[in-house]
């Protein structure tokens, strides 16, 4: 969301606030998997405007008892403790484990899993860096903010490109990387995002590798009713253009 190089923000923004709206009665866990936002960073007293309606849904569904799990992505990497203490999200800033009717998931919003992605590996310790992000913090929000949407103008999404293709089980190193582990531990599921993929792959034996796709082309999700998790795509009638 609030990606300067896309046309139709505002109507992408009504379209998960829809998705949520009807969802959130069946829901008893939300996981977003990261990159909600095209680009976030939180000063103490300031928080990016903006997506008013997604907070506020947000904050309705947690409110409501479900238990609402935030990925922070390499764009929304700067989340601090508004979202948690505002939304009552709990927040992930690496991969998370868990069990849910007996099944073992292994989630993660994806960014720095890929061994052999140098490039991107040495940006994320930037990123991370609790002295950059201090000495970003004193930059007045009206500059940063601009730097980091001038940034994000330079992405793929900026040049045409509306997501990825999957390079193979043998080239894709999120999936090489979810091949080390079952080596040693058993998953039912992998779930991630960055990648912006559509893909529902088998793995290992009996696992599953499952990238969730994006909110710009596929409008996308995954469903685990208690038995099964399901890839779907919201049937969105607005406007998808960019």
């Amino acid at each position: 969301m609030g990606a300067p190089a896309l046309k139709n923000n505002k109507e992408r923004e009504l379209a998960f606030v829809s998705w949520l709206n009807e969802i959130k009665e069946d829901a008893s866990h939300l996981f977003l998997m990261g990159d909600i936002f095209d680009f976030w960073f939180e000063y103490k007293t300031v928080v990016p405007r903006g997506f008013t309606r997604t907070l506020g849904k947000i904050a309705e569904i947690s409110d409501s008892g479900v238990e609402v799990h935030f990925f922070t992505g390499n764009h929304d990497v700067w989340v601090f403790d508004y979202l948690p203490n505002e939304l009552g999200m709990i927040l992930h800033r690496n991969e998370f484990r868990t069990e849910l009717s007996g099944k073992k998931f292994f989630l993660a919003h994806g960014d720095g899993l890929d061994a052999t992605d140098k490039g991107y590996l040495l940006l994320k310790k930037l990123f991370t860096s609790k002295i950059l992000q201090w000495m970003f913090a004193r930059i007045h929000p009206n500059f940063a903010l601009s730097f980091g949407h001038g940034w994000s103008k330079k992405s793929r999404i900026s040049k045409g490109v509306i997501g990825q293709e999957f390079k193979g089980t043998t080239n894709e190193g999120m999936f090489i990387f979810a091949e080390s582990i079952l080596r040693h531990e058993k998953i039912d599921y992998f779930i991630f995002g960055h990648r912006h993929v559509l893909i529902d792959s088998p793995i290992g034996e009996n696992s599953r590798y499952i990238n969730l796709g994006d909110w710009i082309k596929h409008f996308s999700y995954g469903v685990f009713d208690g038995n099964e998790f399901r890839l779907k795509q919201y049937n969105y009638q607005g406007p998808r253009g960019h």
